[in-house]
């Protein structure tokens, strides 16, 4: 079947390269397209916070002729501050062409009125042919005024002064000059009115178009050139270190533990190589304890059943052997194997969390009796010495069943591990409102290598099993389970030759301060 999945490698190069493209294409887009509009934007915003500022300068500043010169010299602006009748009180201008000083009278009251109207304020854009077309209108429509008559109180009298021609403003504003804005503001100043009319001339951008797009063509190619070699470089880095885990992993998959994961290019990389191997190591430890598992089932299980056919098969065939000792000696030994399924089911359980407890209050004293008379026997026949240490009768609020195989289980190991002494001792003491039961074994005890892992459900330490008592490896598994069911502590401390105590401690009563 045919991988439908894209390789990490050329899914990371289609990425860094779609990226690149998307940031070529916007950047030609907003310095292209919107390159005009942004400058007519900004330029805009410029001069209306110039115009604050003058405003602001009048109203605090006698003289401010110097400041206004250096605002429009610093912005390229023209500024013209006149009384409301046009008459001059400042200009500067710093514009190509500029005519502030000289606009006809008419066009000033034609400014004054429109930002009258606006509440002071007024903003008139214009190109040079467009400015003719209005002081045409605005001529066209004015009657002739008479000397004689009486202007309206209020009203500006629009006359055009025989030494200014309109044609004159006419022809320096016209087509030589670009598109322009003037703004015009009257504000109160010592119970007077004042205009200040500031010109901003918007330069065509169509020529900084060109030279952007020309730019632009050998900075796309450079651009993308460069994200095609990162891309390739970059995904072949990552890719690399993946390929080769992802190899690993499939090594590990097929068994072989002995893998090794050396990737340390990135930091989730690192870890990954880590925590690789970290589940390779445990992996084999479990495989190994596994195979010992078999192994030691195998035996436990081929031993009884041998016994129990060859006894069978004496009492069949020989007559006077169908005795009581032999009987027995089928009980005993199918009583090991029910032990050695119950074990394996017990477990089995408890990992998949289908076992609860039932917990109740009971003497555990007389519990741990119990448990060590099971072992009179060995004790009568192989000479076992098993010792129990106690002060006083305790009872605890726990499942009597449960505890009873947790300290059968830790007995029978201590009398599988201990010395040519075989000696094993049992400890109940009282700490507060804390019962600690020990078991003590006088073995070679447990390398400190190894405690971390005598819970785990596979481990026997073979080398030093006396198999006076066959075992599975799994009562250890089964204690810690049943123990952490109970929320008790528990652990084990050895020293080399002189055996190993497994402990742990369960509240007297859990409901007590």
């Amino acid at each position: 079947m045919k991988n439908s999945h894209v390789s990490i490698k050329w899914k990371t190069f289609s990425i860094f390269l779609i990226f690149t493209i998307v940031l070529l294409g916007v950047l030609w887009f907003f310095q292209i397209v919107y390159l005009d509009d942004f400058y007519k934007i900004i330029k805009r915003q410029e001069t209306e916070a110039v115009l604050n500022n003058v405003e602001s300068l009048i109203r605090t500043t006698d003289d401010c002729s110097d400041d206004i010169e250096k605002i429009a010299a610093n912005h390229n602006l023209g500024i013209f501050i006149t009384d409301q009748d046009g008459n001059s009180i400042y200009n500067a201008e710093y514009i190509y062409n500029s005519q502030m000083s000289s606009i006809p009278p008419f066009l000033f009251g034609v400014f004054y009125d429109e930002a009258v109207a606006n509440g002071g304020e007024a903003v008139i854009e214009y190109k040079g042919s467009e400015m003719q077309n209005k002081i045409r209108e605005v001529l066209d429509s004015l009657a002739p005024i008479q000397d004689e008559e009486p202007e309206p109180e209020g009203r500006i009298a629009y006359t055009i002064p025989p030494q200014k021609d309109p044609g004159q403003f006419r022809q320096n504003i016209g087509d030589d000059m670009a598109e322009s804005v003037i703004y015009v503001r009257v504000i109160d100043v010592d119970d007077s009115k004042e205009v200040i009319m500031i010109n901003s001339v918007l330069t065509p951008v169509d020529a900084t178009v060109s030279t952007l797009k020309a730019e632009l063509k050998y900075i796309s190619i450079i651009l993308v050139v460069i994200a095609f070699v990162l891309a390739v470089g970059l995904s072949r880095s990552i890719s690399k270190s993946i390929i080769k885990i992802n190899d690993g992993a499939k090594k590990l998959a097929s068994g072989d533990y002995s893998v090794k994961f050396n990737s340390h290019d990135y930091t989730e990389v690192a870890e990954l190589s880590n925590t690789l191997n970290y589940a390779a190591s445990e992996l084999g430890k479990a495989d190994s304890f596994q195979k010992e598992l078999i192994a030691n089932v195998s035996h436990d299980l081929r031993t009884p059943l041998t016994m129990i056919k060859g006894y069978a098969e004496v009492m069949r065939d020989i007559p006077g052997e169908n005795t009581p000792e032999n009987v027995q000696v089928i009980i005993d030994e199918t009583e090991r194997l029910s032990g050695l399924v119950n074990d394996m089911l017990d477990i089995s359980k408890l990992k998949a969390g289908t076992i609860t407890i039932q917990p109740e209050e009971y003497n555990i004293t007389e519990s741990i009796r119990h448990v060590l008379e099971r072992y009179n026997k060995l004790r009568e026949v192989d000479g076992y010495t098993i010792d129990f240490v106690y002060d006083d009768e305790v009872n605890v609020y726990a499942d009597e069943q449960k505890m009873y195989q947790v300290l059968y289980n830790l007995v029978n190991n201590a009398i599988n591990y201990t010395g040519d002494d075989k000696k094993v001792t049992v400890t109940q003491r009282v700490l507060d409102n804390t019962l600690r039961i020990e078991v003590k074994d006088t073995g070679e005890g447990v390398k400190q290598e190894d405690i971390p892992y005598v819970w785990d459900r596979y481990y026997k330490d073979s080398a030093a099993h006396k198999r006076a008592i066959q075992g599975t490896g799994l009562g250890l598994s089964i204690v810690k389970n049943v123990l952490e069911l109970h929320g008790a502590k528990y652990g084990v401390f050895s020293t080399k030759g002189q055996g190993a105590t497994f402990w742990f401690e369960i509240p007297i009563n859990p409901y007590e301060e």
